[in-house]
C-alpha cells in the first residue's frame, strides 16, 4: 500500500486508508450505508470505528449489539499491539478513548428496559411479529378498528387479548359491520400471543414507552451519545428483534420533523443482522421498509445495514445505500460466487484492480470502500486498511456496564413497568368484573350490559331514553353513558397515554399509513 500523508477532511469520519484517506462525509451520511462481509472478517470493528467517528463529531448513534462485543465502546482502548501497528501503518496516532454510552435491553437485564405500546406497534408489524396469514391479519385489523371506535387503550398484551375475546364473544353482532370473524382466527392469534409471551415478548409491550428523543442526546462535551441495544438474548427470537428495530425506524420517521440536508445527521442507526428484517417478509412490508429508508433521510437520520451478504438486502433498498464497506466474501458455493459478483457490480469500478477478485482476497481488517462525495456521486472503489477503534474492542465488564447505566439519567424513568387503566380493565368493568376477575358489587356498577353496549354502538340505541331509577342506579342517578365511561377510563390512565392514544382514532404509525386503507 502506497505511503502518503493522511488527510482527514473537515466534517468527515476516517474509515481507513488506501493510497489516501478514505473518509465518510458527515453531510452525506444520511444517504445511508451498507457494511457486509463473511463472519470473522471485521464487520463489527468497522461498525465500531464508524460509531466512534459519528459520536466524536456530535452525532448520536443507535446500534444493536448482537454478540456483546460492541459494549466495549464505553471503556477506553487498551493499546493492543495490532491496533497500534495498524494506526502507524495508516498514519495516525493510537490514542485510547471511550464514549458516553447508554445501554438498553428489551428484557431489562443488561440495560434500561425498552417498551412500546400495542397501539404504537400497529396491526401490520404485529401481524409480521406473530406470523399471521392474511385472514388472521384482517381480524387483527378489526380489533384495532374496534379499539379506535370504542376509545379503548391498547397498551399491553392483555389489552389485545381482551379486545380479541370481546370480538369472539360478539362475532355475530360485529360481522355485519366489519366482516366475518371466526373463532378459529381469533384462537390462532391468541395462541401466537401466548408463544410471544413465553418468549418474554410481553416485556416489550407496555408503559412507560420509549421516548425516541432519549436516543438523540449529546454529552457535556458535545459528543454524540452511543446507544447500545443488548441483543444477544433478543436474537433467540429473531422476528421480535427485526420487528423491534423496524418499529423504531418507523417511530423516528413519524415523530421527527422534516429538516432536509444538514451538515451532519441528527442520528445514525446501525441495523445489524439486517437479513432478519427481510427473510420471509411479505411484499407489503418490504414496500414499507423501502419507503421508510428512502424518506427518513429528510428527517436527518442515516441508516446503516450490517449483514454478511449483499444479496440479503432487496435491490430496491440496496439502491438507496450510498456509503459502502465490503469485507471479504468466500466463493465456495454457486450462491457465494453470485454474491461476490453482485457485490462487485455495485461499486464504481477501479481500473487498478478487479473488484470481484479483490473481494475474495481481502485480509481481516481490510475492506473495499466507496463513499459519496461532492454532489452525492460515489467514489471509485478502493482497497482500504480499516482504521483501528480507539475504545475497547470486545465486551465491557459488568461493573462498567452498571456504571454507565447509573450515569445515564434514565434509571428511574423506564425501570418500572406501569400497568395503566386500559382496554382490559374497561372491558372487565363492562362485564361487572374487577381486573382480578371477581364480581363488582351491584351498588358500584353503572348499569347496562355488554349487549346493550354493542347495540348502542352499532346504531339505534343512542337516542333511547334512560330510566331515572333501576338496578345499579345508586339512588336514582342516571347510569353512566358510554361517553362517561370512556372519560372515566381515560382519566384513570397516565396523561402520556391519553395524549398519545385517545382520540377519534389511535395513530397507527408510518407503516400503517403508507399502506393506505389496509385495516
Amino acid at each position: 500500500m502506497a505511503k502518503a500523508d493522511l488527510v482527514v477532511e473537515d466534517g468527515a469520519i476516517l474509515i481507513g486508508k488506501s493510497w489516501k484517506a478514505e473518509n465518510l462525509l458527515l453531510k452525506l451520511a444520511n444517504r445511508h450505508g451498507l457494511v457486509t462481509g463473511a463472519t470473522g472478517t471485521g464487520k463489527t470493528v468497522t461498525l465500531q470505528v464508524m460509531a466512534e467517528g459519528f459520536a466524536r463529531n456530535g452525532v448520536p448513534v443507535f446500534a444493536a449489539d448482537i454478540k456483546g462485543d460492541l459494549s466495549g465502546i464505553a471503556a477506553p482502548g487498551d493499546s493492543k499491539p495490532a491496533f497500534v501497528k495498524r494506526a502507524a501503518d495508516i498514519g495516525v496516532t493510537y490514542e485510547p478513548d471511550q464514549f458516553t454510552t447508554v445501554f438498553w435491553d428489551v428484557f431489562g437485564e443488561q440495560g434500561h428496559p425498552v417498551r412500546a405500546t400495542i397501539s404504537e406497534m400497529g396491526p401490520l408489524l404485529l401481524a409480521r411479529l406473530l406470523d399471521l396469514n392474511d385472514t388472521q391479519e384482517g381480524v387483527l385489523n378489526i380489533a384495532f378498528r374496534i379499539a379506535d371506535e370504542q376509545k379503548l387503550l391498547l397498551l399491553d398484551l392483555k389489552d389485545l387479548r381482551a379486545i380479541l375475546s370481546f370480538i369472539a364473544e360478539n362475532a355475530s353482532d360485529l360481522t355485519t359491520k366489519y366482516g366475518n370473524v371466526t373463532a378459529q382466527s381469533v384462537g390462532t392469534i391468541q395462541r401466537q400471543l401466548l408463544v410471544l409471551e413465553n418468549q418474554k415478548g410481553d416485556l416489550f409491550f407496555g408503559e412507560p414507552a420509549l421516548d425516541i428523543n432519549d436516543l438523540m442526546k449529546t454529552d457535556r462535551d458535545g459528543r454524540g451519545i452511543v446507544n447500545i441495544m443488548a441483543a444477544d438474548k433478543l436474537m433467540a427470537n429473531p422476528r421480535l428483534y427485526a420487528t423491534f428495530l423496524l418499529w423504531l425506524l418507523s417511530e423516528l420517521f413519524e415523530q421527527l420533523p422534516e429538516v432536509g440536508d444538514l451538515d451532519k445527521p441528527k442520528l445514525v442507526f446501525f441495523f445489524d443482522e439486517a437479513h432478519l428484517l427481510f427473510n420471509g417478509a411479505p411484499k407489503a412490508l418490504l414496500t414499507a421498509v423501502e419507503q421508510v429508508v428512502r424518506l427518513i433521510r429528510s428527517k436527518g437520520v442515516g441508516v446503516y445495514f450490517v449483514t454478511q451478504n449483499p444479496l440479503d438486502i432487496p435491490d430496491t433498498v440496496l439502491a438507496q445505500l450510498g456509503n459502502r464497506v465490503q469485507h471479504a466474501l468466500r466463493a465456495f458455493t454457486p450462491r457465494d460466487q453470485k454474491a461476490v459478483r453482485a457485490a462487485a457490480e455495485t461499486f464504481r469500478q477501479n481500473p487498478k484492480f478487479k473488484t470481484e477478485e479483490a473481494i475474495t482476497q481481502l485480509a481481516v481488517g481490510e475492506a473495499l470502500t466507496s463513499t459519496l462525495e461532492g454532489k452525492g456521486t460515489p467514489t471509485m472503489v478502493e482497497r482500504t486498511l480499516i482504521a483501528p477503534p480507539m475504545a475497547q474492542v470486545g465486551p465491557c465488564s459488568v461493573q462498567e456496564r452498571q456504571q454507565a447505566m447509573n450515569a445515564s439519567g434514565f434509571k428511574g424513568k423506564y425501570d418500572t413497568m406501569i400497568d395503566a387503566d386500559s382496554a382490559y380493565e374497561e372491558l372487565m368493568r363492562r362485564k361487572n368484573l374487577k381486573p382480578d376477575g371477581s364480581p363488582i358489587e351491584a351498588s358500584t356498577t353503572g348499569g347496562g350490559g355488554i349487549m346493550d353496549t354493542i347495540g348502542g354502538w352499532l346504531g339505534g340505541g343512542s337516542n333511547a331514553p334512560r330510566p331515572k331509577t333501576g338496578p345499579g342506579s345508586r339512588g336514582g342517578a342516571l347510569p353512566q353513558s358510554m361517553t362517561e365511561k370512556i372519560i372515566t377510563s381515560a382519566a384513570r390512565s397516565a396523561a402520556t397515554s391519553i395524549g398519545r392514544q385517545v382520540g377519534t382514532a389511535i395513530l397507527r404509525g408510518v407503516l400503517g399509513s403508507m399502506l393506505g386503507g389496509k385495516r
